[in-house]
């Protein structure tokens, strides 16, 4: 996406309740920054304005520096995955020690809002540019995009902190008397609304696919895919006759969450996702797919590239030209290889997301069929790796999207970097990532997280919604709203075959019987398939499960042992979730500022 190869033009930032002046800032240093008036004279200006509103899509691929360019927490504060870097936020949640006082809580509220606020501004401005460079069909294209993006970051915050004030059309002037520029929160359900319509009025004047291949922009799909997202988000047991949110009021008495549960939610949310499927697949966007003569080989590349081989067609949407502490992150430290091969290694996935997996035959662990073992080693050939090698049972026989996700104690590393001998993992306590070689850059479970680590550290985009999602969204909602609709079947075994994994209704593996059956399979495959993919964090507080699968016991293999001792099972940590945790606190000191503004439950 070129735009972001401008640098930044420093636009004012207003938060919800921050009153400084816009034109005053603009007008401070003339070297470094225009004035308000000169914005919309030139076709480059008015671009880096546009520019800068986008740059707050959130950059996924440095959460080990959360709120570091809106990177949020998601990966490791779910039960996914741990980091063992304390500075990582995502502890601080995981042991329900987080505080609304916190700069982490604040940053994603101000930085949002200064995106609102700055989206509302162009939308107002654009009109007055220069026609002669900016064209009548350009104006109308980047007002939708700003309209577009101003709903998107409503949608972050009502996906994090619940229901938030709408701000609308307003641009908050400092000179109006403070009571007015006290705003409350708005319920829940008017927000998605809003954030619908102001999606549905943005498609309009969008394109179908980015102008002179300025991936990263918004077009007519992101925007029809986000509003699949936002009205599953509204149909969702957290948000849908939740009684735990049932005393969250206004100081007027105006209820910000539905207390009665409303299933026509579930249709309206399934028809979404539908239309976008009729509208754009295959046309516009399709599963990510890759030939090999070996069937599993194929599915594993499929699975693995479709995240790192950038606007691919199954990417709807991304921010472009990201930075990246990924590679690093989950990059085993491999002590006595070249440095192209070492990392920090830090990112520990869990045993709860290796379990989750199934074995090859689509089967889960848990099925006496399955061939599941926990019982010695065996030769076994990883579909990445160009020989056998010893492998513990856990590891042999999964579904190729196991392969993709986890790097596990004997695996092939991904980047050999002309290194002279295989570099291989070695997370036992004497091993060449293991705790004897570092207690900082070592994984935390005896694994690492393996998916979306890319041939080098590069800048790249970060993949934020692809079909994949639409197609489970689609599969879940409709389950919700009619349950037995051949749909259902149809979606999730889209997703299985193309993970190389028989579908439901083939080989060992029973259709789900019932609806109750489905939900358990549509989830269990949303938790594979979007694997440390920043979605398990939101799934699991939707459904309102989160009391029970993030407040758990987090085990992984035995750090402090070597040999076969390694391979066992070990307590890494108990996790403690509060009912409180499941949103985001609101700002302590927006809170002080306005009494309007009402604090979530337990905070």
């Amino acid at each position: 996406m070129k735009i972001y190869k401008y640098s930044w033009v420093l636009i004012a930032a207003l938060a919800l309740t921050s009153f400084n002046s816009c034109k005053n800032y603009l007008d401070q240093v003339p070297d470094d920054v225009i004035t308000v008036e000169d914005i919309f004279k030139s076709k480059t200006n008015t671009d880096k304005f546009l520019a800068n509103i986008y740059s707050v899509i959130p950059n996924e691929l440095v959460q080990r520096f959360t709120n570091s360019g809106n990177a949020g927490p998601w990966t490791a504060a779910s039960d996914e995955a741990k980091y063992t870097w304390d500075f990582n936020y995502a502890n601080n949640m995981t042991s329900s020690v987080w505080s609304n006082t916190d700069g982490v809580v604040a940053g994603f509220w101000n930085s949002y809002y200064e995106g609102i606020r700055n989206a509302s501004y162009f939308i107002q401005n654009i009109d007055n540019a220069n026609p002669v460079e900016v064209t009548s069909v350009m104006k109308s294209t980047y007002k939708a995009e700003a309209r577009a993006l101003r709903a998107l970051y409503y949608y972050y915050l009502v996906k994090t902190y619940g229901a938030v004030p709408l701000i609308g059309e307003q641009i908050l002037d400092i000179n109006a008397p403070l009571a007015d520029l006290k705003l409350a929160r708005s319920p829940f359900d008017a927000c998605i609304d809003y954030i619908v319509t102001e999606l549905d009025e943005s498609y309009q004047e969008l394109p179908f696919v980015p102008s002179n291949n300025e991936y990263g922009r918004i077009t007519k799909g992101v925007v029809k895919a986000y509003k699949s997202e936002a009205l599953l988000l509204k149909a969702s047991p957290l948000y849908n006759g939740n009684a735990d949110f049932a005393a969250i009021k206004n100081s007027d008495g105006t209820a910000l969450y539905s207390p009665t549960e409303d299933r026509q939610k579930w249709q309206v949310a399934a028809t979404a996702s539908k239309e976008f499927i009729d509208e754009f697949v295959p046309n516009y966007y399709d599963l990510y797919q890759e030939t090999n003569a070996d069937p599993f080989v194929a599915a594993y590349l499929s699975c693995r590239n479709v995240m790192t081989t950038d606007w691919n067609r199954e990417w709807i949407f991304a921010r472009s030209n990201s930075g990246n502490n990924t590679q690093y992150d989950r990059t085993p430290k491999h002590v006595g290889f070249p440095s192209a091969a070492q990392g920090g290694g830090a990112l520990g996935a869990t045993q709860f997301i290796v379990d989750a997996y199934f074995m090859k035959n689509g089967l889960p662990i848990s099925d006496p069929k399955s061939t599941y073992s926990e019982e010695g080693f065996v030769n076994y050939k990883a579909p990445y790796d160009p020989a056998e090698r010893t492998t513990y049972r856990m590891y042999v026989n999964r579904e190729p999207r196991f392969y993709v996700g986890i790097t596990y104690s004997g695996s092939y590393w991904l980047n050999q970097a002309n290194s002279s001998a295989p570099v291989i993992s070695l997370f036992n306590y004497s091993g060449n990532s293991g705790r004897s070689q570092s207690t900082s850059d070592v994984t935390p479970t005896g694994y690492t997280v393996r998916k979306n680590v890319g041939s080098n550290g590069n800048s790249r985009g970060a993949l934020l919604l692809r079909l994949a999602n639409i197609y489970l969204n689609y599969a879940e909602a409709l389950n919700e709203s009619s349950p037995g609709h051949a749909d259902i079947l149809k979606y999730v075994n889209l997703i299985r075959k193309r993970a190389g994994v028989p579908g439901y209704g083939e080989g060992d593996v029973a259709i789900p019987v019932g609806q109750v059956a489905m939900r358990d399979a549509i989830r269990k495959e949303r938790q594979v398939e979007l694997a440390f993919e920043n979605v398990r964090y939101f799934d699991a507080r939707r459904w309102k499960i989160a009391e029970n699968t993030a407040s758990t016991a987090v085990y992984g293999m035995n750090l402090n042992a070597d040999g076969n001792d390694f391979f066992k099972r070990t307590l890494i940590e108990t996790r403690i979730f509060k009912k409180r945790d499941y949103l985001f606190p609101i700002p302590n000191n927006e809170v002080l500022k306005n009494e309007k503004l009402v604090q979530n439950a337990g905070w």
